[in-house]
């Protein structure tokens, strides 16, 4: 199985749109790894994790057809992981020959978002329900997908919403992609994750060397988090553990993101990196 992380940053990107920070310049001059896009990953050619602004850049980026997917995760509404307007066109007069139907997974946050962004004059001519589906997903639901088995997992995020980190699972692989959330999950959430064993994480980083005790991870959590998934038997050394959805006020460079994670066998991803487990 592989992992292609297209964008591992958070909602202002890195370096920020409009930001004159020293992790902003540091950035702009340096390039290379230090610049990052909007978080979203590609599970095995065939799992979309979210769907941000940057998505039509990724497919050009990374050689994509997304008219191939059949299946798209969303976490959560947040205009980082959820920019639905781009999603009307899979309709035949946009786009020509997408296979099939896309399913899309999401809260119902995601869901009212996905309607008024589809469902306005402009798009009416081009309804959408033959080629993309949505579907109201909680915490705890089990989707089948072809060959995958995914569990969706409450996050620790926005309260005003129901937050989704997702638990992926094919041929004998089994994913968890946590993104976004902080290390609060509910007595559910862990009794979910400790039914597994991981083959890999991926956990939120954003905060870089802060914890703000919520909502989102630094790296502070990121140690104990994995120790308490030890200790629940869902992690071993063989698992592969990736921090990510990095942003600039977590006050780190890419090369410092690298050298903290290298010390402690945690790979810090990059926009382009692929994993394969």
């Amino acid at each position: 199985m592989k992992i292609l992380y297209m964008g591992t940053a958070a909602a202002e990107g890195w370096p920020g749109l409009f930001c004159s920070c020293p992790i902003c310049s540091h950035a702009r001059k340096e390039g290379g790894k230090n610049l990052r896009t909007r978080t979203q990953a590609l599970l095995d050619d065939e799992i979309l994790l979210d769907f941000p602004p940057d998505s039509y850049c990724h497919a050009l980026k990374y050689g994509l057809d997304f008219g191939k997917l059949h299946t798209l995760l969303v976490t959560h509404s947040h205009m980082d992981h959820w920019f639905p307007t781009d999603i009307i066109h899979r309709h035949e007069h946009f786009g020509h020959g997408a296979e099939g139907v896309l399913d899309i997974y999401g809260n119902e946050a995601v869901e009212k978002a996905f309607y008024e962004h589809i469902l306005i004059d402009r798009f009416k001519p081009h309804p959408i329900d033959d080629v993309v589906h949505f579907h109201r997903t909680h915490g705890g639901d089990r989707i089948h997908a072809g060959e995958w088995e995914i569990i969706a997992v409450p996050a620790d995020h926005d309260k005003r919403e129901e937050p989704l980190v997702y638990i992926c699972k094919k041929g004998g692989k089994t994913v968890f992609y946590g993104h976004d959330t902080g290390a609060n999950l509910s007595p559910e959430a862990w009794d979910l994750l400790a039914a597994e064993h991981f083959d890999l994480i991926s956990l939120d980083a954003t905060m870089g060397l802060k914890t703000i005790g919520g909502y989102h991870m630094g790296l502070p959590d990121i140690e104990p988090f994995i120790q308490k998934l030890t200790d629940l038997g869902c992690v071993d050394s063989h698992t592969v553990k990736v921090i990510n959805h990095f942003s600039h006020n977590g006050e780190m460079t890419h090369d410092q993101l690298t050298a903290w994670g290298a010390e402690r066998g945690i790979l810090a991803a990059y926009d382009g990196m692929t994993v394969e487990f």
